[in-house]
This record gives structure tokens, C-alpha cells and sequence, in this order.
């Protein structure tokens, strides 16, 4: 989906398909692509009509491996999330069947995104508490161990009090998530209510790692503490799936009809 000018404002993608024949010749490229460097089956945001903004895109799927035209662009260095490739996609005049086009038209890409936006959002939310209970463990662990001034950092009613507002964001978090998954289920999850469930889980993810890497001191800081990978990790959880000022406004507009 994103491309260097187009983020969370999908309908704008410059990226572009056209009808040659019985083929489409795909123009354009993208950036920031989870597991770019890798995939040999990508599926393409692109515009089938660039005068229609949302309904000219479609989804269409490129099989990579001999694809005349299409280039990987350099593995892009990250913050975190270093366990999987980020890359550049160019596409130039790269042909592809018109059989490839996913779902029965052209022009049905962007509903097709919208569609599945509220379970990726979710999912985020989900992710965010796996974070928390996992930071959370390490950090008990730690502070367990650890001593200062002759007793265990967590004897120190600071750190029992970090610790406490900690899991009670995680236990809060929790309910949320399982009221989406249990809506997500009997399909009467909404896109505000997945907007909540990003916005606030990848807030109260950063918030608990920024306190959990405190109570580590100088350790937390270290890249072989899990904590320093799990805050490096934990900050682009407010950036993709749509940036978190995003799902406000997407909150928002549900109060406003």
C-alpha cells in the first residue's frame, strides 16, 4: 500500500496499472514493505483508473520470480523490527495477466482494504498485549533480582507502583481486546472500535515499555536485554496500520453523524 508520497491516504496511490491487451502494465513503486527483500507473491495497490480517486483501485497480484521490470530497492535500515526485511518496490512496465486482478472487477481494491483495515487494527491491539504481558514478566524477573542499597529493586515502592499501573493497562488493555475479538467473531466489529483498539493498545504498549526499560536502569539499555529490542520494536505499532492521529479522526467521525 504505501508509497513515499502516499501513507494513510490510500486512495491517492500513484502507483498505476494499465490494459494492455490482455496483460497490465504496472507503473510505480512503494515503500517501507514488510518482508519486501523476500516475497515472491506480492499484491499490488494500484490505480486501474487514476481519474475515479477511490474507486479507481484495485488489488492485483504480481508473482515476482522472473518479473521483467520490477526491482527491489535497498533493505532499509530501521529502529527496530529487525527480524524482518523493510524495502522498496519499483515496478516499470512490469506485465502482469489481467487474470491476476483479486475479485471479480476493477475498481473494488479499496473496499476490499477497508474491509479486512478493521481486523489488521485489531490485530495491532492484540500484538500490543502480547508486548505488555512479555515486558511485564521480564521486568518482575529483573527487579526480583537486581539489588540496590541492600534490597531488591522491588522492595522500592516506586517500582511496586510502576508495576502496578503496568498491569493494570495490560488487564484494561485485555478486556477491550477480548470485547473486539468477541465482535470481530459474530462479525459486528467496527472500524472505530478497532480504531480504539490500535490507538490505545500501542499507546499503553510504549507507555509500559518506557517504564519496564526505567526499572531496568543502564541494562535497559543494552540491546541483549530483551527489554531495549521489545522498546525499539514497540514504537512503529503507532505508525502503521493507519498512525494513531489517524484513528482518532476515524473515532471521531463515529460520534459525529
Amino acid at each position: 500500500m504505501t508509497e513515499p508520497g502516499t501513507g494513510s491516504d490510500l486512495q491517492n496511490v500513484q502507483t498505476h496499472a494499465e490494459k494492455d491487451g490482455n496483460h497490465y502494465k504496472i507503473n510505480g513503486s512503494k515503500i517501507f514493505i514488510t518482508n519486501g527483500h523476500t516475497a515472491d507473491l506480492v499484491v499490488v495497490v494500484a490505480k486501474t483508473d487514476r481519474s475515479a480517486g477511490a474507486k479507481g483501485v484495485s488489488l492485483i497480484v504480481l508473482e515476482t520470480e522472473d518479473a521483467v521490470g520490477f526491482r527491489r530497492g535497498r533493505n532499509l535500515k530501521k529502529l527496530g523490527m529487525k527480524g524482518s526485511d523493510t524495502a522498496e518496490l519499483f515496478f516499470e512496465d512490469v506485465c502482469v495477466p489481467t487474470a491476476n486482478l483479486l475479485g471479480p472487477e476493477e475498481g473494488q481494491g479499496f473496499y476490499q482494504l477497508m474491509k479486512q483495515l478493521p481486523w489488521e487494527r485489531l490485530m495491532i491491539g492484540v500484538t500490543a498485549l502480547g508486548f505488555i504481558d512479555f515486558a511485564i514478566a521480564e521486568t518482575v524477573k529483573y527487579v526480583q533480582d537486581r539489588k540496590a542499597f541492600g534490597k531488591r529493586i522491588m522492595d522500592f515502592q516506586n517500582t511496586r507502583f510502576k508495576l502496578a499501573e503496568c498491569k493494570t493497562k495490560a488487564e484494561l488493555l485485555r478486556s477491550f481486546v477480548n470485547d473486539g475479538l468477541a465482535r470481530l467473531e459474530t462479525g459486528e466489529l467496527d472500524a472505530a472500535t478497532a480504531s480504539m483498539a490500535k490507538w490505545w493498545g500501542s499507546q499503553m504498549q510504549n507507555e509500559v515499555m518506557h517504564e519496564c526499560l526505567q526499572l531496568h536502569g543502564g541494562y535497559g539499555f543494552m540491546m541483549e536485554y530483551p527489554i531495549a529490542r521489545l522498546y525499539a520494536d514497540s514504537r512503529v505499532q503507532m505508525i502503521y496500520g493507519g498512525t494513531n492521529e489517524i484513528m482518532k479522526e476515524l473515532i471521531a467521525r463515529s460520534l459525529d453523524v
